[in-house]
């Protein structure tokens, strides 16, 4: 089916698009229960054509993302996949949503290794700038973890992939797409069975977000601690520490903490500079 010479096109779906996309979603996803109902799909174009990306090579449809708009604060929560599907299988979408929410993305078998998910990924990465959204928000399958289940917790599983120590065709993909895991989720897809119904909810943070309210208003989440490790050296004055400790904070600025740990005694070095005959006065 690939081609040595790709004719590759990125857009929106389109509603005479489904024939197809059912081909691709069943050829995929037959192991949890193949392509959503036509109606699904339509009423996600028909809701929020823009979530909706695929590729097409030569006009084939080989590659789609499906998106809707969510609550951060709900969806920033444990949760299942079911949570976003209401009756006759219409999924949830909503419009005054301050994040996207990736439900699916899927790729022709024959044409993995393309790059073609990361274009979907940018895509995706795109829209919620340009929409000026907080974050993307998703729950992500692990479907090699069957093949570890006997031997790791999931949690244990998530940091062995995090630290590139096992290949996870999906974890991995995600966390090097720059996603960050939040949270384990449990029975997030109870007939994921290569994932034991287990999932991540990932999240990847709009940095160029601008609350529509003032900062004064926003409930703060998440707050970001960072600790430094301090190792002990002789110093010759306090300018010589206030250096150091600037140092520090300007680098975890970079990551852009809200907090500096030190350690306790970081600054026990400046009894040094005193009379250390008079131990109390040294350490006052």
């Amino acid at each position: 089916m690939a081609h040595e010479e790709l004719h590759l096109n990125l857009r929106n779906l389109t509603l005479e698009d489904y024939d197809q996309l059912k081909i691709l979603m069943d050829t995929v996803y037959d192991d949890i229960g193949g392509a959503w109902p036509q109606p699904t799909i339509e009423g996600l174009i028909n809701q929020f054509q823009d979530g909706q990306i695929c590729i097409e090579d030569s006009g084939e449809l080989i590659a789609v993302a499906l998106t809707v708009m969510v609550s951060y604060e709900r969806f920033s929560n444990p949760h299942t996949y079911d949570d976003l599907i209401l009756k006759n299988d219409k999924i949830w979408h909503n419009p005054k949503g301050d994040s996207l929410y990736g439900l699916d993305v899927f790729i022709h078998p024959e044409y993995r290794g393309y790059r073609l998910g990361r274009r979907l990924y940018e895509a995706r990465k795109e829209l919620c700038r340009s929409m000026n959204l907080r974050a993307i928000l998703a729950g992500g399958r692990i479907p090699n973890y069957h093949k570890f289940a006997d031997k790791l917790s999931p949690a244990e599983y998530i940091d062995q992939v995090s630290r590139k120590e096992i290949y996870d065709p999906i974890l991995t993909f995600q966390l090097s797409n720059d996603f960050q895991v939040m949270r384990l989720m449990h029975k997030y897809l109870p007939e994921d069975e290569k994932s034991l119904g287990h999932a991540t909810l990932l999240d990847w943070n709009n940095i160029l977000y601008t609350p529509p309210t003032s900062l004064l208003d926003v409930k703060k989440t998440q707050v970001r601690l960072g600790a430094v490790q301090w190792q002990m050296r002789e110093f010759h004055s306090v300018e010589e520490v206030l250096k150091q400790v600037e140092y520090f904070v300007d680098a975890l600025s970079d990551y852009k903490s809200d907090f500096a740990l030190f350690p306790e005694f970081f600054n026990a070095p400046l009894m040094g500079l005193t009379d250390q005959m008079d131990q109390t006065r040294a350490i006052r």
